[in-house]
């Protein structure tokens, strides 16, 4: 142990450990086919190692055992003044990266908690054949004959390659509408932009997501997609559905070009119903209140006769699950689950006629 760790010893601080070396990460994943990246932003956060100086930085990229230098303080007085500085040189493993010339530099950067820093990349491709490097590589494959963005995350071995056979498709239809011709790259931009961005959002804004808890928004694209456009084997969702995605890409397309990002339709709609109850006798008026208080629910009452209380809901679905998917999870997932409910019964109104005119009470 050097004195300057026994200092901070005694002062009752633990060294942290060092950024992870490259060298080692590189023999594990098996990475020795190289790409270059270029120059990028990349996020400080996935800044976590060194080529040739990781004992000198601990796991924050603070030094260790040294001083900072002169060269370090000129560093942070350039960072302060705005003096523009060389990108840094960064060796990319995943979502890991090494740094290979600029250590200070990111140093520095992370003092003044910077988000990102400018960095040519040399990527290293791991040639490992486990069922999560085999779909990092046909990432890999997809964005380099794209040029799309590294965000488009797909976990089945095969999904990039269905997702270019879109691209190919969208390029062919492209070519046609616009007579002339179309490289994959232009065609893979306006996909991004007038078909993949608005599904996305679509997506997001009906929180559709938490019905697969694990799979992210990119597979449900695919999941949707493939089902309404693909030509094998569509599988009817619901109607409503089919009014907000066409079952042709194109026609989904056209419809998006002519909206913005706040104005994409919403995957959601609201289902009323009632549901009636047995409850224990002793516990009714505290009942009464825990069902009062979701969200879901407008009306309670207490009534005579066969059954305790009667409550009116209203459920919001997204349109890929059914009716009965959404009432069963609120009802035996939510309203059962509190003690005291005997028995519940759940009512659909099949027509409904309203009078405007409300009645607020609350007397029990």
């Amino acid at each position: 142990m050097s004195i300057f760790d026994k200092i901070k010893d005694s002062m009752g601080q633990k060294t942290h450990e060092s950024v992870k070396n490259f060298g080692e990460s590189q023999k594990q994943e098996e990475a020795y086919d190289t790409r270059d990246r270029g120059i990028s932003a990349v996020p400080l956060s996935k800044i976590i190692g060194s080529v040739g100086r990781y004992k000198d930085f601990d796991s924050q990229f603070r030094f260790k055992n040294a001083v900072p230098s002169d060269r370090y303080k000129h560093i942070k007085k350039a960072f302060q003044t705005g003096k523009p500085l060389p990108p840094v040189k960064l060796y990319q493993i995943k979502d890991e990266y090494y740094v290979v010339d600029g250590n200070h530099r990111v140093a520095a950067a992370k003092e003044y908690h910077w988000d990102t820093i400018d960095a040519k990349i040399v990527e290293f491709i791991s040639s490992k054949n486990n069922l999560r490097d085999i779909i990092y590589r046909e990432k890999i494959a997809f964005v380099d004959e794209t040029g799309l963005p590294y965000s488009i995350e797909l976990t089945e071995v095969g999904q990039y390659q269905r997702l270019m056979g879109q691209l190919i498709q969208h390029q062919t239809w492209l070519k046609r509408e616009k007579h002339k011709e179309v490289s994959i790259r232009e065609a893979a931009e306006d996909w991004y932009k007038y078909i993949y961005q608005p599904l996305i959002a679509m997506i997001n804004n009906a929180r559709l997501i938490h019905a697969f808890p694990e799979r992210n928004v990119s597979d449900l694209y695919m999941f949707i997609s493939t089902h309404q456009w693909g030509k094998r084997g569509r599988r009817k969702f619901t109607k409503e559905i089919d009014k907000l995605i066409p079952n042709n890409m194109e026609k989904f397309r056209m419809q998006m070009v002519e909206r913005n990002e706040n104005d994409y339709p919403d995957m959601k709609r609201e289902i009323t119903i009632f549901i009636i109850f047995n409850v224990e006798a002793r516990r009714e008026t505290r009942i009464i209140e825990k069902i009062f208080a979701f969200d879901e629910i407008i009306e309670i009452h207490s009534v005579h006769g066969g059954f305790d209380l009667i409550a009116k809901a209203i459920l919001t679905r997204d349109w890929i699950s059914s009716d009965a998917e959404t009432i069963s999870y609120f009802v035996q997932n939510r309203i059962r689950q509190i003690p005291g409910v005997i028995n519940t019964q759940t009512l659909i109104p099949g027509f409904s006629k309203l009078k405007t005119t409300t009645i607020e009470k609350d007397e029990y």
